[in-house]
């Protein structure tokens, strides 16, 4: 099958399944973790092999799947959904990240969104390509995802700290989710430039989104969630 064809709602939803249905002691992503965490993997300034960002995402200590046709489905999905994420950061235009509502009022915004930022963060540990680069226009969107975690959990990060006190927070899940949009492709504009039309060679980097219009939600229903019109 060709990996840059989009997965449907039923195919999210046989992905997150086959995530969940992994045995112990293996700790797979979940599927909105999954979800930022390729976010991650597609940032890095040097493309990452399949086989290496493939074996963080059935456990979380990257252990090997048992062989078998559920190990390669969940590859095959996971590289569809990875293909579609490529092709939007190359193009710098809108995805729906899988961030998925919940019915409890208790929960904001940035509650919603921690998962897939804290699967992004994953990737961050196990790639250090894009957190290696000594560029200023990495602090505010990464300041932006980063703001979802407690200020406990950031350790030896001052200067991000400092900028995420100054921010407002997200007053609903699709502002929360067009942040999470709009930084990775602020943060693509770093890692991932592209070159401006009649100047071949240029790698001076375009504006992040072109799109402006607040969206949510993901490709599937998350259990006991629905999905963000």
């Amino acid at each position: 099958m060709n990996h840059a064809t989009p997965l449907s709602d039923d195919e999210v939803s046989e992905l997150e399944q086959l995530l969940d249905s992994l045995p112990g002691p293996l700790e797979p992503l979940d599927i909105s973790a999954l979800d930022g965490y390729l976010c991650g993997v597609l940032l890095q300034p040097r493309p990452v092999p399949a086989a290496q960002w493939l074996r963080w995402v059935g456990d979380v200590e990257g252990q090997a799947l048992p062989p078998g046709p559920q190990a390669e489905r969940l590859a095959l999905l996971a590289q569809r959904r990875h293909a579609e994420l490529d092709r939007a950061i190359a193009q710098r235009q809108w995805f729906d990240p899988w961030v998925f509502e919940v019915d409890d009022e208790d929960l904001a915004p940035s509650d919603l969104t921690l998962p897939w930022v804290a699967g992004f963060a994953a990737a961050m540990d196990h790639f250090d390509g894009l957190m290696a680069l000594d560029h200023p226009g990495l602090l505010e969107p990464l300041a932006v995802l980063y703001a979802a975690f407690d200020p406990d959990d950031l350790e030896d990060a001052d200067e991000l700290l400092a900028l995420i006190e100054t921010l407002e927070p997200p007053a609903t899940l699709a502002e929360a989710v067009e942040d999470l949009v709009r930084s990775v492709l602020l943060l693509a504009d770093v890692s991932r430039p592209r070159a401006l039309p009649g100047r071949p060679g240029s790698h001076r980097a375009r504006p992040g989104p072109q799109r402006t219009d607040r969206k949510g939600g993901g490709g599937s229903r998350g259990p006991g969630g629905r999905r963000v019109a």
